[in-house]
């Protein structure tokens, strides 16, 4: 057995292995609703081999989806296309279906794949931030979030979270990374408040620490329940490692139980660190060991062997692995058998295996 595949509990949730399927937008939703292309996608990734897949980036209301095509989940027909989805997965895997949920801030109203904004005279909208500051690139200036705003996105989330629960999902991911609303209040690059959300870094905790407590109340404990923040806004004034894994620590405090490290986004100008196998993992290390939180990577994680080593060294707790598994939808598997651990295959897919198909070692690694 290696560190990579055993298994691990996260909040009330038990995992065979730890392999994530990172969020990933699709833009394949019609009014936020959950379309055939998600049946394909989600279905097949949920035969991976990894231990939870979580969906994309879902708007917990409507100016707080990334684009048009965004899926949201503030409606019955949102709700239950998404719990017709699940209960189809449960027809042929059991495998752990999450959804990340997320408001897009000052970053609304993308263009489909996320490049750029879209203006209101071409059908986009404004959305909402912690400060009156565009994101640049032709985003809408968004509206500085009063508090009645703040506490209207609060009671959104949790709402959202109630829909997710009775959806069928066995984990929340909060989107606190990116730039995205969440973010945004943490970053001091998009954070100019001088009220009680803003200022010091205690001071920006708290929009997403009240978020968190109030998903936390209507969230069952025996699900897991995690948010993706910034190791780094990888900008000499925004925020640090140092103090995310201070911002970390407080999460767990209010209700958290992991934390997936990514970083940058924030704003346009940032520096991205060369992009190479594992470049985040620093990140993720630093905050779990500063933290004691439960730690998820991200970036650049190509094979099993890395994966491993990632895992049995202590640097994190589980790997998200995002474009590799829409290069190879069965990026697990092969993780396994290059590990030389059987791969966790459908019965009546079983005939791939490498000891029962002779084309299988000339075509991937094995040990």
């Amino acid at each position: 057995m290696t560190t990579l595949f055993s298994p691990i509990r996260i909040g009330g949730l038990d995992l065979p292995n730890r392999i994530a399927v990172s969020p990933m937008c699709m833009y394949a939703g019609n009014e936020g609703v959950a379309s055939a292309w998600h049946w394909a996608h989600i279905g097949g990734l949920a035969m991976s081999g990894a231990g939870v897949v979580i969906m994309e980036a879902t708007g917990v209301e409507p100016i707080g989806r990334i684009s048009a095509k965004c899926l949201g989940i503030w409606n019955d027909a949102q709700e239950e296309a998404l719990a017709r989805l699940i209960a189809g997965i449960r027809e042929f895997s059991d495998t752990a279906i999450g959804i990340q949920l997320g408001h897009a801030g000052r970053k609304a109203s993308s263009g489909i794949g996320g490049m750029g904004g879209v203006a209101i005279a071409d059908g986009g909208w404004r959305g909402c931030a912690p400060s009156a500051i565009g994101f640049g690139n032709g985003y809408e200036v968004p509206d500085a979030m009063t508090q009645e705003d703040i506490g209207r996105v609060v009671a959104a989330f949790a709402e959202a979270a109630l829909r997710a629960d009775r959806a069928g999902f066995s984990l929340i991911e909060l989107h606190g990374a990116h730039g995205y609303l969440i973010s945004e209040f943490l970053s001091p690059l998009a954070n100019k408040r001088t009220d009680a959300y803003g200022g010091s870094h205690e001071k920006r905790m708290r929009f997403p620490l009240e978020v968190i407590r109030a998903v936390r109340a209507v969230w069952p404990r025996g699900k897991a329940f995690g948010m993706r923040m910034n190791g780094s806004d990888w900008h000499p004034e925004g925020m640090t490692t140092a103090q995310a894994a201070i911002a970390a620590r407080a999460f767990a405090e209010a209700g958290l139980d992991y934390v997936t490290v990514s970083g940058g986004a924030t704003a346009p100008d940032v520096t991205i660190p060369p992009i190479v196998p594992g470049y985040m993992v620093g990140m993720a290390e630093q905050v779990k060991r500063e933290s004691g939180i439960a730690t998820m990577t991200v970036g650049m994680i190509t094979s099993g062997m890395q994966a491993e080593e990632i895992i049995a060294s202590g640097r994190a707790d589980l790997v998200a692995v995002a474009r590799g598994f829409l290069d190879d939808p069965r990026w697990a598997w092969h993780a396994a058998a290059e590990l030389g651990v059987e791969p966790a295959i459908p019965p009546r897919l079983r005939h791939v295996l490498p000891g029962r198909w002779p084309a299988y070692p000339s075509l991937h690694k094995l040990p």
